[in-house]
């Protein structure tokens, strides 16, 4: 084991900060509700709320590098069989378990003790979605179906969490499209592993074995127009969308950014990490941006439609 300085940043890479982009979805339920909110005399709540919800990503960012942390100690063995993830700090020996142990616990505690004081609902549900983690990593991610859908499960918890913490209603269909999305996200990752991985993708994960690039793809068109038709539903319906059905208008971003995703998907191979894909594709991370610029000033402009 490497000692010095570097442990910090070694410890720092492990936590996989590009991979807090997904507590982005607490975010969501402030977005789709701020026209609730949008008037100069309802400012300060505004203010109060965006601060309240800014701390939960902070605080779920912890909890997700704790759950990193975790997910290597467990999967030192495989890693090290893994042509990509055999390079990460503990993988490679250049970390030592116990310090990646102790700061994994260490950033739990700080998760949920902070929660605890933001708001005891919020705290319950990071307790939840942490023990959901665990499972995930110790059996969940070794069942064929089960995995994705356990990853699609922290995700509505990170959307309820965003709702909770701030005491806004949300839309049932916002909670579908949110599985949704995570699914296709999920399967499109399997599907980038069996191809790295190839004949040796049941060593790495036993639950890879029960995958086929065919059926994956499959699966990737079910859900992708499930997807849309949700996110279709849930612009004419939503109850707290302007009643004029304006938002209907920005279904075309959210169709070019599933296509583009399953182009990047397809010929770049760049499945393996949406995170990446997002942050090197400047088309993608425009249809990003664009979807949601749009939104908010649909609800901005139609606040009172």
């Amino acid at each position: 084991m490497r000692a010095g300085p570097s442990w910090l940043a070694d410890l720092v890479v492990s936590a996989r900060p590009k991979q807090w982009l997904k507590n982005g979805v607490l975010i969501l339920p402030l977005v789709f509700s701020v026209n609730l909110y949008w008037h100069p005399a309802n400012w300060p709540e505004l203010l109060r709320m965006v601060t309240t919800v800014l701390l939960a990503v902070g605080l779920f960012s912890a909890l997700t590098a704790a759950q990193y942390l975790f997910n290597d100690l467990v999967d030192l063995p495989s890693d090290r069989l893994h042509p990509l993830k055999t390079k990460r700090p503990l993988a490679a020996g250049r970390l030592n378990p116990r310090v990646a142990a102790g700061a994994a616990a260490g950033l739990a505690l700080f998760a949920i003790g902070g929660g605890l004081l933001l708001n005891p609902l919020f705290a319950l549900l990071e307790a939840t979605y942490l023990v959901l983690m665990v499972l995930y990593t110790l059996v969940l991610k070794h069942q064929v179906l089960l995995d994705v859908f356990a990853i699609a499960a922290g995700f509505v918890l990170r959307a309820v969490a965003g709702a909770v913490v701030i005491g806004v209603p949300v839309s049932p269909w916002l909670y579908l499209c949110v599985v949704l999305g995570a699914l296709f996200l999920g399967f499109g990752k399997r599907r980038h592993e069996l191809l790295l991985l190839e004949n040796n993708a049941g060593r790495h994960r036993p639950s890879l074995d029960e995958y086929s690039v065919p059926l994956l793809d499959q699966i990737l068109v079910v859900v992708a127009t499930a997807t849309v038709v949700a996110y279709s539903l849930y612009t004419f319906t939503a109850e707290t969308l302007p009643r004029n059905k304006a938002m209907m208008l920005t279904i075309p971003l959210v169709l070019y950014g599933l296509l583009r995703y399953f182009y990047l998907i397809h010929q770049r191979n760049l499945g393996g990490s949406p995170e990446e894909a997002l942050l090197s594709d400047r088309p993608l991370l425009a249809a990003v941006a664009l979807w949601l610029l749009s939104s908010l000033v649909i609800l901005y402009v139609f606040r009172g439609s």
